[in-house]
């Protein structure tokens, strides 16, 4: 028997249908066909190496699913998390256009990995907010190609987090306000000194470079497709946070997939759930106050307007997963289950994998999301233990 306890909340989005054509402004955000630069790009990084998608039988038969796929990131480029695809990509496309405008002419990927733009590129500053694992990216990126990076945390980031930042050369700046607050600091200051913002979430005025960002995460997309070796999931469930990942799954899965895509399932923490809330209230709509969750890289107060112009009807279920049910997933995955592998599962890699089989064992829920013995699940198990200190605490 699998034992995973906890408790849910469920919004089925109106505005979402099957029968919805994925719309040339949604294309305009994410598409299939501009991914292809990002994947050529990033799959000859030093290090590149596809993670696994493992095939959860055990589990998936005792949850009573048809099938349960883990995509495990947990191993992406050393640092543990499948942002190193997209904060990293974008720091790249940046430097390109700032060293093109500075000296007329553009650096190649290769170009800047091999070091010959070295000078010039030490004289470009990226800079961004985070609570942890973007910035990470962003960081690993600036240390990659040669530049300079100066990053924002809020007062939840843990001090593990940010010296893994602080390892890649970063300087990392606490502020005493949360997530959001630190969004709005970092873009100020870097207006105010001239740096380049490379953020994974959009507000007005600032749409391009999150574009770049999803574009990044679009590698293991286009991973997940070749390990199904032409499977389509009924459902796949993923976190919410800003909405960037979780926007970029929809969107490509749906230009790729069409009428065919699954049904597709944001979860997010309780008391940091702007994305249900946005959709009961039909707009973006913000949280206020602490955003205590365990689920950090999800402690996120408001929406990506980017991400929100696929989610606002490519999402067809917005739910909500307590705060216990988190460590007992990452202690189930950590254990592995006769034939499956052990999983080291962060705790904002687990929230879809947990909401997958609560609601599953709930005929309220099953039956709210279409499940039963024949769904094909595909959950993101988006991080490791990027806070080995919490993992160890949490998991033993």
């Amino acid at each position: 028997m699998l034992k995973l306890s906890g408790s849910l909340t469920h919004f089925s989005n109106p505005l979402a249908s099957a029968e919805h054509v994925y719309s040339a402004e949604q294309r305009s955000v994410l598409n299939v066909e501009h991914a292809q630069t990002a994947i050529r790009d990033i799959t000859r990084w030093p290090g590149y190496a596809p993670t696994p998608l493992h095939d959860l039988s055990t589990t998936a038969k005792t949850a009573k699913l048809g099938k349960l796929w883990y995509k495990d990131e947990s191993l992406r480029f050393g640092l543990k998390s499948f942002k190193a695809l997209g904060g990293a990509y974008a720091v790249a496309k940046q430097l390109q256009l700032v060293l093109q405008a500075r000296h007329g002419e553009m650096p190649t990927m290769d170009d800047l990995l091999a070091g010959k733009w070295q000078k010039e590129a030490a004289d470009v500053v990226v800079s961004c907010a985070t609570d942890g694992n973007h910035g990470r990216s962003v960081s690993w990126g600036a240390q990659m190609f040669g530049c300079q990076c100066i990053i924002y945390v809020h007062r939840d980031v843990s001090e593990g987090r940010k010296q893994a930042m602080e390892s890649f050369g970063a300087q990392v700046i606490r502020i005493t306000g949360n997530y959001d607050e630190s969004v709005r600091t970092a873009d100020t200051e870097a207006k105010k000194h001239g740096r380049v913002i490379v953020s994974d979430t959009s507000y007005e005025g600032y749409m391009e470079i999150p574009k770049d960002v999803a574009l990044g995460y679009t590698v293991m997309l286009s991973e997940i497709v070749e390990q199904l070796d032409g499977e389509i999931p009924t459902h796949v469930f993923v976190q919410g946070g800003v909405g960037g990942l979780a926007s970029a799954v929809c969107g490509y899965f749906w230009d790729i997939w069409g009428e065919a895509r699954p049904r597709f399932v944001v979860v997010e923490p309780e008391e940091a759930n702007c994305l249900q809330q946005s959709a009961q209230a039909g707009k973006p709509v913000a949280v206020l106050g602490d955003l205590e969750t365990l689920m950090a890289g999800l402690a996120c107060g408001e929406v990506s307007s980017l991400a929100w112009t696929i989610l606002s009807n490519g999402a067809d279920d917005f739910m909500t997963i307590s705060e216990e049910a988190i460590p007992q997933a990452m202690r189930i995955l950590a254990k592995g289950r006769e034939a499956e592998p052990a999983i080291e599962a962060g705790e904002s890699a687990v929230p879809g994998y947990a909401a997958a089989i609560i609601a599953n064992h709930s005929p309220e829920y099953a039956n709210k999301l279409g499940l039963d013995s024949t769904s094909r699940v595909l959950v993101l198990g988006t991080e490791g233990a990027t806070d080995p200190e919490l993992y160890r605490e949490l998991v033993g």
